[in-house]
Formats: C-alpha cells, sequence, structure tokens
C-alpha cells in the first residue's frame, strides 16, 4: 500500500493530482490517506505524527510525506527504508523521527527527476513516482544514493507539545503514553490535567488525558472540545 501524509488540505487541488500521478504509475497498489491537514509548515509535528502513524503500515508499504515550506530550494529528497517500510520526503526532517525509532534505517538521496519537475509540487512530481516505483518493488527506476545520514534529523524523542487538533477539539501530543505514569498531571493553559482511561469516567465538560489509538498522550474534554474549552 501507499499512504499519503500531507499539509496539502482535502479541499485544495494537489491531493487529487498526486493520486492521479499514483493511480497512472501504480493502479493496482491500494493509497490510503492518512492525513492531508497536518499543521502547515510545521514539520516537528508532520514527523510526530508521522512516526505515530507509521506504527500502522507493513512490510513493503510505503508512505509518502510532504510538509514541504523549503520545496524548490536546496533541501534533497529522500527515500529511506527503516523496519521494512519506505518513507518518501524531503530531507528536511519530515521522515526522521519514524526513520529514528527504527533500527539501522537505510537513507538514500533520490537521484531520479521526471523531465518536467514543479518547483512548487514535488509531492505530485517526484515524490509519488518514486512511490510508485517503489511500491512496485522497483529500487533501480528512483536511482537510489546511499547517505550516511538525514541533512535534517530531529531524532526519536517524545515531543512535549500539541501535534493535531481534531475536529472534536481534542489535542494530540507527541508523547508516547505508555513513558507516562498514568497518576501524572499534565500542565496545559495553565490547568493540571488528571489522567483518565476512557471518557466516560469523567464528568461532562471535564478536561482529561487518555492514551489516544497511536499510542500518543492526548487531551479532550468530555463530549466537548478541549481545544476551546482550554
Amino acid at each position: 500500500m501507499i499512504f499519503l501524509l500531507t499539509d496539502f488540505g482535502s479541499a485544495d487541488i494537489y491531493v487529487g493530482q498526486v493520486k492521479a500521478v499514483l493511480a497512472a504509475s501504480a493502479p493496482e497498489i491500494p493509497v490510503i490517506d492518512f492525513l492531508h491537514d497536518a499543521p502547515p509548515f510545521n514539520i516537528t509535528a508532520g514527523a510526530h505524527l508521522l512516526a505515530a502513524l507509521a506504527t500502522r503500515m507493513g512490510a513493503g508499504d510505503v508512505a509518502i510525506a510532504v510538509v514541504d515550506p523549503g520545496v524548490g530550494g536546496e533541501r534533497d529528497a529522500v527515500a529511506i527504508c527503516a523496519g521494512g517500510r519506505w518513507f518518501v520526503a524531503p530531507d528536511n526532517g519530515l521522515a526522521s523521527v519514524a526513520a529514528a525509532r527504527c533500527e539501522g534505517p537505510d537513507v538514500y538521496s533520490i537521484g531520479w527527476r521526471p523531465d518536467a519537475l514543479s518547483a512548487s509540487f514535488h509531492g505530485r512530481d517526484l515524490f509519488a513516482p518514486v512511490a510508485a516505483m517503489l511500491a512496485r518493488g522497483d529500487r533501480a527506476g528512483p536511482r537510489l544514493g546511499r547517505k550516511s545520514a538525514l541533512d535534517t534529523d530531529l531524532g526519536g524523542g517524545d515531543l512535549a507539545e500539541i501535534v493535531y487538533l481534531d475536529h472534536y477539539g481534542n489535542a494530540m501530543t507527541g508523547l508516547r503514553a505508555a513513558g507516562i505514569a498514568k497518576g501524572v498531571r499534565l500542565g496545559i493553559a495553565g490547568c493540571r490535567i488528571a489522567h483518565a482511561p476512557v471518557f466516560s469516567a469523567v464528568r461532562p465538560r471535564e478536561p482529561f488525558w487518555y492514551e489516544n489509538s497511536l499510542g500518543l498522550v492526548e487531551v479532550a474534554a468530555n463530549a466537548t472540545s478541549a481545544a476551546r474549552q482550554l
């Protein structure tokens, strides 16, 4: 499968163009939308979202990740093989957290270029064709050149910040819940928030934190928006 994580927005013209390239290049490969409303321009938040969502990928799957405010500039384009999964992304740190959480990731610079490469849309013209090649098992087509390390590496540690607000108003953080004791109260917006295992364990409108379905710490409020309340 090919997975997509971008900050393109679901209502704009960009995602459809990427999918059109994938459909033409690898029509037999399913394409799954992870997320298209990643925080715009926020590479660090995107990196932690990608690392969390990548746990849903299997061996041989490919993720295209694009949060790329430096598109068309000097940053490299990379393909990373980590844990049997591929990540195709700009070398701006976006795929570095996911890679760092795997043992011995292989990092490659992408040498292939299309005949026509938009200066502002590498997701369509570069990353999508390369991802299609890799998903089909073609490692020669992308002209991969080994890199000793990523140019920008954010490491594999947790991030004690909000990385995503969903439409319920829940605030997802970059903290993995397994490392946080359940008795800990988390500080956010001047409040100290206690843990609860499920929404129904607290009173209506009461804020709390819990382990979400991706294993991350998430701040919520029962039957209301934590983002508005806090």
